[in-house]
């Protein structure tokens, strides 16, 4: 379950991923009796995101009493005394939608950060039993496997994934603008319905690039350290490094991501310049 070589608080959160993991599986065999409410409209959350969540945070409470945590339901909690820089944050079941209609696209999330910077992630898809993983300095991993983003430097061959606006208030004209613009430059877009697994998608080279706006700091945080651990970069549509908090998400190979930021920046609603972020050495 755990690896030796692994950082330990990694392993404390690979383990937290596979709890919450099997708590889904078994709840996917049963789906029509699973309980679901809606947070607002098409927004929904089930009573197996919570005990998902409960099941994350327990176990990581367990090996870190005083470290923080920030989790989609049950929202922020501070840490304590010395460990106040440490902040799980946790997203139990990306992609509930897809989860509500049996169809077999959604994961656990869970990234660390200290002192702001994200250290630690996983995304663990409990249908296909896909363990993606990344420390700082040390690149991502799939099941063990090292992972690099793809290598493709033309957008007319790349496969590119994306999310459409779903609440009320996001705004679809906006959206659509963007997949007008990007849809008839590649090779083909996507639309699978879990961010975070997207994000390890593009880290895997599965996807080349995404772009997504509306999401939480929970849907990017894992996703984005497994992006720049396998070579790629994360940022919002101008392609600055800021984002966590933008609401908007771009990821790509380095090549890539700065020809969807031509395309994209000026849809952007960050403001400010567009910087270049430094691929990671």
């Amino acid at each position: 379950m755990t690896s030796p070589h692994l950082h330990p608080m990694l392993n404390v959160a690979i383990k937290a991923a596979r709890a919450a993991g099997n708590l889904i599986n078994r709840a996917a065999l049963d789906i029509e009796s699973v309980r679901v409410s809606a947070k607002q409209t098409n927004d929904y959350v089930t009573e197996v995101d919570q005990a998902a969540e409960q099941a994350i945070i327990a176990t990581l409470h367990e090996a870190y009493p005083d470290h923080g945590l920030w989790a989609e339901e049950s929202g922020r909690r501070e840490g304590k005394g010395r460990d106040r820089a440490f902040v799980w944050i946790i997203d139990p079941l990306d992609g509930t939608t897809n989860f509500i209609h049996g169809f077999p696209v959604y994961c656990v999330s869970i990234a660390l950060q200290v002192h702001g910077k994200l250290e630690q992630a996983v995304i663990y898809d409990p249908t296909r039993n896909d363990l993606f993983t990344a420390t700082r300095g040390r690149g991502a991993y799939l099941n063990e496997r090292r992972i690099r983003v793809a290598k493709r430097t033309q957008l007319s061959e790349c496969l590119v994934s994306t999310g459409f606006p779903f609440r009320p208030g996001d705004s679809m004209q906006h959206f659509m603008q963007m997949l007008g613009e990007v849809m008839p430059k590649v090779r083909g877009v996507r639309r699978p319905g879990s961010a975070a697994l997207d994000l390890a998608y593009v880290a895997a080279g599965f996807a080349d690039g995404f772009f997504e706006t509306g999401l939480s700091p929970w849907d990017v945080a894992a996703g984005a350290l497994l992006v720049t651990e396998a070579g790629g970069l994360v940022g919002n549509f101008t392609g600055e490094s800021d984002f966590l908090e933008q609401r908007e998400c771009m990821a790509a190979n380095p090549r890539i991501y700065g020809q969807l930021a031509g395309l994209l920046g000026k849809h952007s609603r960050c403001g400010g310049a567009a910087a270049q972020p430094e691929p990671p050495a």
